[in-house]
């Protein structure tokens, strides 16, 4: 029977309720997205099990909202966070994002997201991790949008995608306005082609900066890039 929890150094996740459990996608992102200030506003799309959002209260101080359209994922995720020490300074609200950014009053400085991307594989038959899979519900454009609304003038959209839909994506932000700051390419294997690219992205335009890392130089031997980036987060690290 699967662990229905996943411990890390400074806190655990339970994922049994969730549709999407915790994994390399997730850790990698919350890992890598950089923050200019240890106080910034920031915002977790999707945040599933709350992984994100609390790899990022470990790593700063800053304030954070978590919006989770699926109830049982949200009901999980809160109290992974209640259950963490950062309880007070992360908050999660149960709404789609897209009634959240029509009602939000707010800015922030960073919006992350490990998005729903399949959009022509077969259909989950558990609609809850059809919701968390397919980009039905949660489509570029919309992610673009959103952060159009949501983000300060100097802020940043932190995302990670399969790599033919992040270059699709990249392109379809740079034709909505926003610069490609930050890319990091990841491959399993030296040998490996590039699994996922993360894309950190802004309204106006930074010093760019791009990086591939390679997880395993041989079966089970992780490199030391990889081992750096997540070395605060998992326990045999």
């Amino acid at each position: 029977m699967p662990n229905p929890y996943f411990r890390f150094k400074k806190f655990t996740v339970f994922h049994d309720r969730c549709a999407m459990k915790v994994g390399t996608d997730g850790v990698l992102l919350g890992a890598w997205a950089s923050i200019i200030n240890a106080d910034e506003k920031i915002l977790d799309i999707g945040t599933g099990t709350g992984l994100i959002a609390l790899m990022l209260a470990q790593r700063f101080t800053a304030q954070i909202d978590a919006v989770e359209i699926d109830l049982d994922a949200y009901n999980q995720a809160k109290e992974n966070i209640n259950n963490s020490p950062w309880s007070n300074r992360i908050q999660i609200y149960h709404d789609s994002i897209q009634n959240y950014t029509i009602n939000c009053p707010k800015r922030y400085n960073l919006l992350i997201s490990n998005p729903p991307f399949f959009t022509n594989a077969s259909k989950a038959a558990i609609k809850a991790r059809t919701v968390a899979r397919h980009s039905d519900l949660l489509e570029q454009m919309e992610i673009l949008q959103i952060a159009e609304k949501l983000l300060y003038e100097d802020g940043r959209l932190a995302i990670i995608y399969p790599t033919e839909q992040a270059l699709i994506f990249q392109e379809k932000a740079e034709n909505f306005g926003f610069y490609c700051q930050r890319k990091l390419y990841v491959q399993s294997t030296l040998e490996s082609p590039i699994k996922r690219i993360l894309l950190e992205l802004g309204k106006i335009p930074r010093e760019y900066q791009e990086s591939t890392l390679i997880i395993e130089t041989a079966r089970h031997n992780y490199s030391a890039e990889f081992v750096n980036l997540i070395k605060d987060f998992y326990l045999k690290y």
